[in-house]
């Protein structure tokens, strides 16, 4: 099982909507039963929370079934998630500079990538432009925002694992 953790602030608005897009999108892809996505906060502030409420409006607005949305609890990463997952998202420049520090070894700081980092269009920006502003001081539109950005580099990070489990189940035969 491949696993992938999305991580924004506090796990309500970016990293909520990274993880369904993304798990819709291994499961479109037929790489669900392969592929586990979590999302996570560098902070604790909100676990234990819903998703913003304006979160899972931009959801439902793109046909994500409130009866999969609905059950979503923030949490804060974890150490130990290091060693258990396999590519780590960043949804800004901040976090990824957070979790860097965090990371236990080389190893583990190889993990971590911007999200945005998987957007062809975004191909050629310095990583303290491929953040995705955090949309909850805003109003809908910085939801349709992050919704756009996040969705533009879904198709990227789900090639990349593709590729990956391709590798991973060649080296085995």
């Amino acid at each position: 099982m491949y696993r992938i953790s999305a991580v924004c602030t506090g796990n309500i608005c970016r990293s909520p909507m990274a993880q369904f897009c993304l798990t819709r999108a291994f499961n479109d892809a037929g790489l669900g039963s392969r592929v586990r996505v979590t999302s996570a906060g560098v902070t604790g502030w909100e676990a234990g929370r819903p998703m913003d409420d304006r979160t899972k409006t931009e959801l439902l607005k793109h046909g994500f079934p409130a009866v999969e949305i609905e059950p979503f609890r923030a949490q804060a990463f974890e150490p130990e998630e290091f060693s258990a997952l396999d590519l780590i998202l960043a949804l800004d420049y901040g976090h990824l500079l957070e979790l860097q520090d965090r990371a236990p070894s080389p190893a583990d700081r190889m993990k971590i990538r911007l999200l945005r980092s998987f957007d062809p269009a975004a191909a050629g920006l310095a990583p303290e432009q491929l953040g995705i502003e955090d949309p909850w001081y805003g109003d809908m539109r910085d939801f349709d925002s992050s919704y756009a950005l996040i969705t533009a580099a879904v198709p990227g990070v789900v090639q990349h694992v593709a590729a990956v489990l391709d590798t991973a189940s060649g080296a085995g035969s």
